[in-house]
């Protein structure tokens, strides 16, 4: 038994169950104090668990075949299910964006996997799919927040701004110049979880990556080192995908004759 595996805490079915109870005593006093979030969170709970022990056993296997077209058919079905998440979250967006998410959601797993997994992490072989799966959940589940927050926030920004909107094209201002400030006003709600996190790791937050591994066993600074470049990688790509989005959707409020048409 090597150093890493004797402190090592595996989780077995009681922590799960303990887990679970916990979950449900805060949803108890949700219901007591009739804050209305105990049957979302015991649903949330659930489905979270179910959710990732799936997850798990699909990861496992894909690791065990190690094959590149497993990895890559996972992934695939991963932004998939992202595209109909950002379209589920996101408000009061028209429903014709999907293709705009469905490609900067492609673009970003594209940038990820050819940069930062095979520049940065440089595993062996080049399709582990331990890395690449594991770092495609991860970015993909920050970058559809922040674009679902983005695109809200834009379509509710321009209709706010209708008639400030129609004068600025009446005196000749082109769409993306009649659309800038909702447009950096988005990108900046969008980035200010992901900052907010970037900025507090490791003074008042050890985020969940370093901590799994530390618990686990692994060095702690190798554990700090890997997560300073999920979270560096995440905020960086994240930016690039809410600046993307935007540049790809804002033309949706507009017509070809370029005067504003509200969201559907």
């Amino acid at each position: 038994m090597n150093a890493a595996t004797a402190n090592s805490y595996p989780i077995d079915t009681l922590g799960l169950v303990v887990t679970v109870l916990l979950v449900a005593v805060a949803a108890g006093i949700s219901y007591a104090m009739r804050l209305g979030v105990h049957r979302q969170m015991l649903w949330a709970t659930v489905r979270s668990l179910l959710q990732l022990l799936a997850m798990g056993y699909i990861i496992k296997f894909v690791i065990e075949r190690n094959s590149p077209w497993l990895a890559f058919a996972l992934i695939a079905v991963m932004i998939l299910a992202a595209i109909q998440i950002t379209m589920s979250r996101a408000a009061n967006i028209p429903r014709d964006v999907m293709p705009q998410v469905f490609l900067t959601l492609t673009a970003s797993v594209i940038l990820q996997i050819s940069v930062v997994t095979e520049l940065v992490i440089r595993p062996h072989p080049w399709y582990a799919p331990a890395v690449l799966v594991t770092m495609t959940g991860m970015l993909l589940g920050n970058v559809v927040s922040a674009i679902a927050v983005a695109m809200s926030r834009f379509f509710a920004d321009m209709e706010s701004r209708r008639y400030e909107i129609e004068m600025l094209l009446s005196l000749g201002a082109t769409p993306f110049e009649a659309a800038r400030p909702s447009i950096v006003a988005s990108v900046k709600m969008g980035m200010i979880p992901t900052i907010a996190q970037l900025a507090s790791s490791g003074i008042v937050l050890i985020p969940g990556m370093m901590a799994g591994q530390v618990i686990a066993g692994a060095d702690p600074l190798t554990a700090a080192k890997y997560q300073f470049v999920v979270l560096a990688v995440i905020s960086a790509l994240t930016l690039m995908a809410d600046s993307l989005i935007m540049a790809l959707v804002y033309k949706v409020s507009f017509t070809k004759l370029d005067q504003y048409r509200p969201a559907a």
